[in-house]
């Protein structure tokens, strides 16, 4: 098994426990995680093309952008969950059914 391989099988498998996440739990902040699961498996699959071919910075270059962007999204995620925590006074998405008063 090659080193691409390897680096693709442990990002399908991020993927996929992203996913898992993202559609079973119903907190709002494991729900962000699985998101940042997502986003990591896609950096890992960035990384692992990038120095598989050519070994060009391209890969890392968008790697790069997607972790500020990420970082940029959990800010933004985590207000919103602290807001919705003050005036509703829980995290569980399934009980969090309106939005206005």
């Amino acid at each position: 098994m090659s080193a691409l391989e390897l680096y693709l099988s442990l990002s399908a498998f991020l993927f996929c426990l992203g996913v898992f996440l993202v559609l079973t739990r119903r907190n709002a902040i494991m729900a962000l995680l699985g998101i940042e699961l997502i986003l990591n498996a896609a950096n890992l699959n960035f990384v692992a093309f990038s120095a598989k071919y050519n070994g060009e910075i391209d890969g890392q270059m968008a790697a790069l952008f997607v972790i500020v962007m990420a970082a940029a999204e959990v800010a933004v995620a985590f207000a919103i969950v602290l807001n919705v925590y003050q005036r509703f006074k829980t995290v569980n998405i399934d009980e969090i059914d309106t939005m206005k008063d």
